[in-house]
């Protein structure tokens, strides 16, 4: 983005990308530790996810309002009102990652000390490593405004619901080889669920950065393969 006549405009602009960068940065540390906790039974580190979730909340609304502010100033045009919508929308789905790393964290208490074996764990601790290279990857191409690795990262949210699946298809096979795991392994799929969507929104953030960059949407279809539903029936 070129330079404006008026250097408190970019200063502004440049506040907001840092404020996406901040949030993006503990999304994804909480991420990772809702992960760990929940493998480890950790209620502690549990407890700090969750009471983090209101510092992110807290980030998207300074943020909010800086875009209104410098929308109603600077009446921003072409790249400069994308970068300001765009930001809007990339906020909204960073708190929302967080939201969904929270309700992975509010899980540890009931899942508790219930033994999970190595390769669920294993699988889960995979997928969560997956999600977190992918927000960290968002950001980086976005504050790089590299669009070609942008798309390509839309692509590859596919590689997240290929996890998801294998870890739906394992939990139940320990529920149908033991009714015991039923209530454990049902706060874990909930979990599993919980990360393929939030890849999910950083496919919506890769979406907002890529137009932000070129003033070109994506397709709106994209790569989605979840094999938990039930096939469509054919009329």
């Amino acid at each position: 983005m070129g330079e404006h006549t008026v250097s408190s405009f970019d200063q502004e602009l440049d506040e907001i990308d840092r404020l996406i960068v901040q949030m993006g940065t503990l999304a994804q540390r909480m991420v990772g530790d809702s992960t760990k906790a929940l493998l480890s039974a950790d209620e502690r580190l549990a407890a700090r996810v969750i009471s983090e979730d209101a510092t992110l909340d807290a980030f998207q609304r300074d943020l909010d309002a800086r875009v209104i502010t410098l929308i109603g100033k600077r009446q921003p045009m072409a790249q400069d009102l994308r970068a300001a919508v765009g930001a809007l929308r990339m906020a909204a789905d960073l708190e929302r990652i967080g939201d969904l790393a929270k309700n992975v964290a509010k899980r540890v208490n009931a899942v508790g000390r219930t033994p999970v074996s190595e390769t669920l764990s294993n699988s889960i601790e995979a997928m969560s490593r997956v999600v977190q290279d992918a927000v960290s990857d968002v950001l980086d191409h976005y504050t790089a405004h590299n669009a070609e690795a942008l798309q390509a990262l839309r692509v590859d949210d596919e590689k997240i619901d290929i996890r998801y699946t294998a870890i739906f298809r394992e939990l139940l096979t320990y529920m149908m080889e033991d009714p015991r795991v039923i209530t454990t392994c049902t706060h874990l799929l909930f979990c599993a669920k919980n990360l393929e969507r939030i890849g999910d929104h950083v496919t919506n953030i890769a979406e907002n950065a890529y137009y932000v960059t070129t003033g070109l949407q994506l397709p709106a279809k994209r790569p989605k393969r979840d094999e938990t539903m039930p096939a469509a029936s054919v009329s």
